[in-house]
């Protein structure tokens, strides 16, 4: 009678770990939405800047599966695969608000746009913050208040690697595409080359009001014939976001010199300006809550220029 209580109370337990495993199986399915892609990513930060603390919830659900139940959740082939029908991630990133691109105001482009920030929570999705996912961020951002914003799809690196250039000529790259876009848009009131600075966190971030903000740098080159437009345009941006987001400029720098140093395409429109938008430190939030702030400086300069 004993051993065959002693053998019901053991069904009992292993159907009652069986239960707990499954039930650990079906929240980690629905909590890490694996099926994530950077288009749904930058919408849900436009949506909500806080979109990006849900990665960090399931970051925890990854450490128990892996370390408590002894399961790599965030391995499809060990897991996810079979039990949760696991689809490749989809890298193509489309504009979150599009609106009439036949005639924008703002372009976008990344002369460097694999310059990346802190991935640490979003690694295990197949998402990798960059300046390319900022400008998308700033676009839909622009484009959600009404000004219709472009960004630059075509990619740097490609044309480098279809040309066998070095990453030094990443200016050759984005100044073909910068031509393209002034001949195609002759009314653009403000071009935006946005750049991520290499500087340590401590310097390349700042708390407003309890919320960090990835700090921006406007540099202008010197040795190119709208150095005087370009240079009073970064001070007048400076001024505004100065105004508006104490302590998130770090000023105005100019560069001399021959070639790259002084010019940064900035001698193709007096409307250009380079901005450096953080450090290699800085998270995705930071830098989202930076976009925002930039998004104002824009809104505010274009109603001060438009009367």
């Amino acid at each position: 009678m004993r051993r065959f209580k002693s053998k019901k109370r053991k069904k009992k337990t292993l159907l009652y770990i069986v239960i707990i495993i499954l039930s650990c199986f079906m929240t980690t399915k629905i909590l890490l939405n694996l099926n994530i892609s950077n288009e749904s990513f930058i919408k849900g930060m436009i949506n909500d800047s806080n979109f990006y603390k849900k990665f960090e919830y399931k970051n925890y659900i990854l450490y128990f599966t892996k370390h408590i139940l002894k399961m790599d959740a965030k391995n499809p082939k060990n897991i996810l695969k079979s039990e949760f029908n696991y689809k490749k991630l989809n890298n193509k990133i489309e504009a979150s608000y599009v609106m009439n691109n036949y005639n924008p105001s703002i372009y976008i482009y990344n002369t460097h746009d694999t310059e990346s920030y802190n991935a640490d929570y979003l690694s295990d999705y197949n998402l990798t913050p960059n300046v390319k996912m900022a400008s998308y961020l700033l676009e839909g951002l622009l484009n959600k208040d009404g000004i219709n914003t472009v960004v630059e799809e075509n990619s740097m690196s490609d044309y480098l690697n279809r040309f066998n250039l070095p990453y030094s000529e990443s200016y050759q790259a984005s100044r073909y595409y910068l031509e393209e876009k002034i001949k195609q848009y002759p009314n653009l009131k403000l071009i935006i080359d946005l750049h991520r600075d290499s500087i340590s966190k401590d310097k390349s971030t700042v708390s407003i009001n309890d919320r960090n903000y990835a700090k921006i740098l406007f540099v202008v080159g010197e040795n190119n014939e709208h150095f005087k437009d370009n240079y009073n345009l970064a001070n007048a941006l400076n001024d505004i976001i100065k105004s508006k987001y104490n302590g998130i400029s770090r000023g105005v720098l100019t560069k001399s010199g021959t070639g790259i140093r002084g010019r940064f395409n900035q001698d193709l429109s007096p409307n250009i300006i380079l901005i450096e938008c953080g450090g290699n430190e800085n998270t995705i939030d930071e830098v989202m809550n930076t976009m925002i702030a930039i998004k104002d400086m824009i809104k505010s300069y274009l109603g001060d220029n438009n009367g």
